[in-house]
C-alpha cells in the first residue's frame, strides 16, 4: 500500500511572463541551483517539480521542462507526489492557473493504486479537478470511427 500520486501537467504560459515568474517556475523545476530563493514567499519555499529519472512507484520517467514555444512558454511535468505536498501544490497550481493561456484539459492526478485519473481542467476562474468514473466500459486506445 502506498500513498503516492502521479501528477501530470502540460500547459502554456504567455511569452510576456515576467522574469520573476519564470525564475519561480524554474526553481520548482530544480533549475535554481543550490541557492535558496531570495524571498519569503511560501510559494518558493522548496522545489515541488524537481524529480527526474525513473519513477520509484508509478512507472515511467519523472520529468519537468519549461521551454520557449510558439505560444510563449510550454510547461510539461510528470511527478510522483505525496499528500503531504498537496497544500503547497494547490498553491502552485492556483498560481499557474492565473497565468496559463491554456484552457481545457491540462493534465491529471492519479492515486498510485487507481486505474482512473482525475482530470485537471483550466478555466478562466482556476484549475478544477474532474473525477472520471471507472464504471464506464473500456474503449479502444484510439477511436475507429464507429465510437
Amino acid at each position: 500500500m502506498s500513498d503516492l500520486y502521479e501528477l501530470q501537467l502540460s500547459l502554456d504560459l504567455p511569452g510576456s511572463l515576467p522574469a520573476s515568474a519564470l525564475a519561480l517556475i524554474r526553481g520548482h523545476l530544480g533549475e535554481g541551483g543550490d541557492q535558496a530563493p531570495e524571498t519569503s514567499d511560501p510559494l518558493a519555499e522548496y522545489p515541488l517539480l524537481s524529480a527526474r529519472g525513473p519513477a520509484h512507484r508509478i512507472g515511467g520517467a519523472l520529468v519537468g521542462e519549461l521551454l520557449p514555444g510558439p505560444r510563449g512558454w510550454a510547461l510539461t511535468v510528470r511527478q510522483e507526489v505525496h499528500p503531504d505536498e498537496f497544500d503547497a501544490l494547490r498553491t502552485l497550481l492556483t498560481w499557474l492557473a492565473t497565468r496559463t493561456t491554456s484552457v481545457g484539459t491540462i493534465g491529471y492526478v492519479r492515486f498510485l493504486e487507481s486505474d482512473v485519473p482525475d482530470v485537471l481542467i483550466a478555466t478562466p476562474d482556476g484549475i478544477h479537478r474532474l473525477p472520471l468514473r471507472s464504471g464506464s466500459p473500456a474503449r479502444h486506445l484510439l477511436p475507429d470511427g464507429e465510437e
